[in-house]
């Protein structure tokens, strides 16, 4: 038998997954294996079939559907939608729960991002959740590790603050009623899901060397074990002091809008804030209350494109996320994709091929828009876009380019930025759990849609539980949410806002809702949720077929700020030869990965012909879709 056979061994028509073998196999296709039909599959065939794409259902929903990364939080936003809450309520529920059930991936000391569609004035927005570092930090002096971990990193929580912000706007029930469940599986305990215990066992010895950590996340001394009950009761009773806030204001006749702004402030301004800045202050760590106060979510109107006729929204600088999935579709234009099947190499090679140009542009302009001008409009105007299409070349990789000169360019923060400092750290430096990101969409009955992307950066982000608050920070003045350069516009500087790739995703067609959909993920965001919306609108996938296809994610080393940087591909081991090798011939660097890796998408998706919507939920992780 053959090297390829040994890694490929059955094939199947196309649109069909592969089965292969271990990774450690060598390379290769000289023939192939045809193996029989399953007896049992025969007689089953509607139970078991070697030609189905998918593993899970769609979930249907004519009531409303939440998808989330833990089924608890699923259902908590549920309970809120059964409740008669709108999507904006269940949002915050979810959230609330995610914090307690995954709390190594947000949290209300965490930052993210929200697309929302208002289904009353039929306009979509974007909410950036995201805060500042500290202001009296100073990156000079600091290790690469100190602003990854422990008391000098970090940046002012966004999350609570766009909890209460989307309530106020958009939300009908009170903060009590939404935080309930959360408050619930944080006193009285919740099973532990199996990447909770291993992302506290990845940076135990640091944990052991915070006591305020050791005490929530080693119970007992010790590493919880998945399944065991697992408690966050400071993280509680944090909770209740900002829904006391709220009923003491409805106590004293204040409006809904003033007494969510009571729990607002009691969390930024109040007792909670003079908590957390005396415990940075007792630990030699940078925040103040001053940092706490200053502040404030942003609703803006989203970065907007049309791909094909459908009208696709997203997150504003500070993601880079969400131009880079813009970008990349606007330069993916050009070429009739569905022409090929989905696993044709040449498929992948021209969508790989945008991602590079569109990191080389993203990682050099992106930076907190109320410090930098960002030429944006330059970046996605035609002009542009074609001259950058104009270097893919169909049938050869190209090395990573340098970002270009879009209009508005010498007017750029970025023009006269500048790579020649030391490069402080590669990409290889970073100790950073993988899983440190969540997402979900939520549609309730109205038609209104929630997509939100938060995070905590790293696993547990800073690695700190700040004080009695049972709150960890997001970690963002790490290297990749800031610049390894001391030169660049993104290097960690205080009260600047780290970037994050964090961009859920609303997807509208002639005027009506389509999808909502977001991941985690990292660097890989943005490329997972480019090559979701290509199954989908260039091949007509359905969501839990577009979410389970294999997909694929380029790195680049040492970065992505680097022009001439090394890239390599891996890509899921469930596809065909041809493609691997068609790859391979282009000149990628290209090497398999687990079968389901690479991002975790929650969806909703509207059946274009017959108006239904449905929900799916990644296999790749913990994630679950209900609907009711």
């Amino acid at each position: 038998m053959t090297a390829s056979q040994k890694l490929f061994s059955f094939r199947f028509p196309k649109r069909q997954l592969i089965r292969t073998f271990s990774l450690s196999l060598a390379i290769g296709l000289t023939g192939t294996v045809v193996i029989p039909a399953n007896a049992q599959e025969a007689a089953y065939p509607l139970q078991m079939s070697s030609s189905r794409t998918i593993h899970r259902p769609e979930v249907p929903g004519p009531n409303g559907l939440v998808t989330a990364g833990h089924p608890l939080a699923s259902m908590s936003g549920l309970k809120i939608l059964m409740d008669g809450g709108n999507a904006v309520d269940a949002s915050v529920a979810v959230l609330a729960t995610l914090n307690v059930v995954r709390p190594q991936m947000s949290g209300a000391g965490g930052n993210g991002f929200a697309t929302y569609y208002d289904a009353a004035t039929d306009k979509v927005w974007s909410l950036s959740a995201t805060g500042a570092a500290p202001l009296a930090l100073d990156a000079a002096p600091l290790e690469p590790e100190q602003l990854n971990k422990g008391i000098h990193a970090g940046a002012v929580p966004g999350l609570f603050g766009g909890w209460i912000s989307m309530l106020q706007k958009y939300g009908t029930k009170s903060l009590a009623e939404v935080l309930a469940p959360a408050i619930e599986y944080a006193e009285k305990g919740h099973p532990l899901e199996a990447s909770v215990s291993k992302a506290i066992s990845y940076d135990e010895e640091l944990y052991r060397t915070i006591p305020t950590s050791a005490d929530m996340l080693l119970p007992g001394g010790k590493v919880p074990a998945a399944g065991e009950l697992f408690y966050m009761k400071d993280l509680a009773a944090t909770f209740k002091k900002v829904t006391a806030a709220e009923a003491t204001a409805l106590a004293q006749g204040k409006s809904r809008t003033e007494a969510l702004q009571a729990a607002f402030d009691r969390f930024y301004k109040g007792d909670i804030a003079k908590e957390m800045a005396r415990f940075y202050q007792q630990n030699g760590g940078e925040f103040t209350e001053e940092d706490f106060a200053a502040y404030q979510p942003q609703w803006v109107n989203p970065v907007h494109v049309n791909y094909r006729g459908y009208d696709i929204y997203t997150s504003t600088p500070t993601s880079r996320g969400g131009l880079e999935v813009a970008m990349q579709l606007k330069l993916v234009e050009a070429f009739d994709l569905s022409q090929y099947a989905p696993d044709d190499p040449r498929v992948t090679h021209i969508l790989a091929e945008a991602i590079k140009l569109a990191k080389s542009d993203v990682y050099h302009f992106v930076a907190d828009p109320n410090k930098f001008t960002i030429p944006l409009e330059g970046l996605l105007s035609d002009e542009y876009i074609a001259s950058r299409v104009s270097l893919l070349k169909p049938a050869e990789a190209m090395i990573f380019p340098d970002h270009g000169e879009p209009p508005g360019n010498a007017q750029s923060s970025a023009y006269l930025a500048s790579l020649d400092g030391p490069l402080l750290v590669d990409a290889s430096r970073e100790k950073s759990f993988a899983g440190s990101t969540t997402s979900f969409s939520v549609m309730d009955k109205a038609g209104n849609v929630v997509a939100m992307t938060p995070t905590h950066g790293g696993a547990f982000g800073t690695g700190v539980v700040v004080g009695s608050t049972g709150l960890t920070f997001n970690n963002g003045t790490r290297v990749g949410s800031t610049s390894p350069y001391p030169d660049d516009i993104n290097y960690a500087r205080g009260g600047q806002i780290p970037i994050l790739n964090n961009s859920p995703v609303i997807v509208m067609k002639d005027g009506k809702f389509l999808m909502a959909f977001g991941t985690p993920g990292g660097e890989t965001i943005g490329q997972t949720q480019f090559q979701v919306l290509v199954n989908v609108l260039d091949f007509g996938m359905g969501v839990q077929e577009a979410i389970e296809a294999p997909r694929f994610s380029i790195f680049a080393e040492p970065n992505f700020y680097k022009p001439g940087a090394k890239i390599t591909m891996r890509i899921e081991d469930r596809i065909p030869v041809a493609q691997f090798e068609g790859l391979k011939e282009r000149g990628h660097d290209v090497t398999l990965a687990p079968s389901y890796s690479l991002g975790s998408i929650q969806a909703i998706l509207r059946h274009q012909t017959f108006g239904t919507v449905t929900a799916g939920a990644d296999p790749r992780r913990a994630a679950y879709a209900v609907g009711w």
